[in-house]
């Protein structure tokens, strides 16, 4: 084999694994039944703060689901704080433990069992 035919097999094997991978991550990040993305949100509360942008990016990834979920607004709800000993936002309450940080939905999945 050429060089150049050689190149041309390596960056089409390439593409095919390029391809491949981006598909799987669009499945699992971007495509989410309702079943599963209510079952999600019957198990568990987002805890949130008006000035938390990592709070509106756990929304805006939830997309279309994000109406399923129970959000609650921790400035005006303090006794969520004490009760649960949130120490920051977004925070998540799954089976009564806190769950701190943003979460995947892949993450998500696995915390809830759905």
């Amino acid at each position: 084999m050429k060089k150049k035919e050689i190149l041309i097999f390596v960056l089409l094997i390439a593409s095919v694994i390029l391809i491949i991978f981006l598909i799987n991550y669009v499945k699992a990040n971007g495509n989410h039944d309702d079943k599963t993305m209510q079952c999600i949100a019957e198990k568990s509360k987002v805890i949130v703060s008006p000035t938390c942008s990592w709070c509106a990016k756990q929304e805006q990834d939830l997309g279309e689901h994000a109406n399923y979920f129970e959000f609650i607004d921790i400035s005006k709800n303090l006794e969520i704080l004490q009760q649960y000993e949130i120490r920051g936002t977004p925070s998540w309450i799954i089976n009564q433990k806190v769950h701190a940080g943003y979460q995947t939905i892949e993450e998500l999945k696995k915390l809830t069992g759905c």
